[in-house]
């Protein structure tokens, strides 16, 4: 199932979304512009390398500059190809807003560096012998799903299903779809630690990492009643009544 729209109408500018959207391609566009080895050398600086820091902390160097902790931020800025990128971007523009119209411009932005940060750890703590650069807003955007699904558990999502090069259009809850991504995501994170060749490549402990902060920190970073317009009528449940409170 893909996602091709989101039902909930967003009533500000999407500000930080597009912001988001911008850097990620532009930092991409100079990813592509770099030749083998410059690329190698620029994602050993800032994607993710798991055993950099197992090996750290197995010979007791605790101790993290900024340079160490920069990747846990940059690699959410980061891509593999021109297909991760899109598809990463076109999931953001199609929940971000929505989220950000919700939080506001700041909170929105702090929340989404913090389901960035909890993503790397995460695939960081289930993958700590790993040489391959971690990069990619996944993990993030999956923070996104986590508050989506809770603020608005029965939006309406229409998705497209292709069958035998049929695409086939279904609308159904925002739960519906997430649950099921988030599914896959668990049940591929479970099949690396029995088989870490089934990863392919992909860092499914950050997604669910990163959804898993984004679920918890949505009652956190919402804007209270007296600061907020009116509540949409797809909020109310998994968490909120209507007024908003906890």
């Amino acid at each position: 199932m893909i996602p091709i729209r989101n039902a909930v109408p967003s009533r500000y500018p999407p500000v930080v979304t597009s912001m988001l959207i911008a850097i990620n391609c532009l930092v991409f566009l100079f990813q592509d512009s770099l030749g083998p080895d410059e690329l190698e050398l620029f994602l050993r600086q800032f994607a993710l390398i798991p055993a950099r820091y197992s090996e750290a902390f197995a010979s007791g160097e605790t101790d993290l500059g900024a340079a160490d902790i920069l990747p846990f931020f940059s690699m959410m800025f980061l891509h593999g190809g021109w297909l991760h990128l899109i598809l990463n971007m076109w999931t953001l523009w199609l929940f971000g807003p929505t989220i950000e119209d919700r939080m506001g411009h700041a909170r929105y932005l702090a929340f989404y560096l913090a389901c960035g940060l909890a993503a790397s750890v995460a695939h960081v703590m289930f993958n700590p012998t790993s040489i391959v650069p971690a990069l990619g807003a996944s993990g993030a955007i999956a923070g996104i799903l986590g508050c989506y699904m809770r603020l608005f558990p029965m939006a309406r999502v229409v998705v497209v299903v292709p069958i035998l090069f049929i695409p086939l259009f279904f609308e159904v809850y925002a739960y519906v779809f997430i649950s099921l991504w988030f599914l896959i995501q668990v049940l591929q994170s479970m099949m690396t630690l029995l088989l870490p060749s089934a990863s392919g490549d992909v860092a499914w402990w950050a997604h669910v990492g990163g959804f898993i902060a984004g679920f918890a920190l949505a009652p956190l970073l919402v804007r209270s009643e007296q600061r907020y317009r009116a509540y949409y009528p797809d909020e109310g449940v998994l968490g909120f009544d209507t007024q908003g409170r906890i």
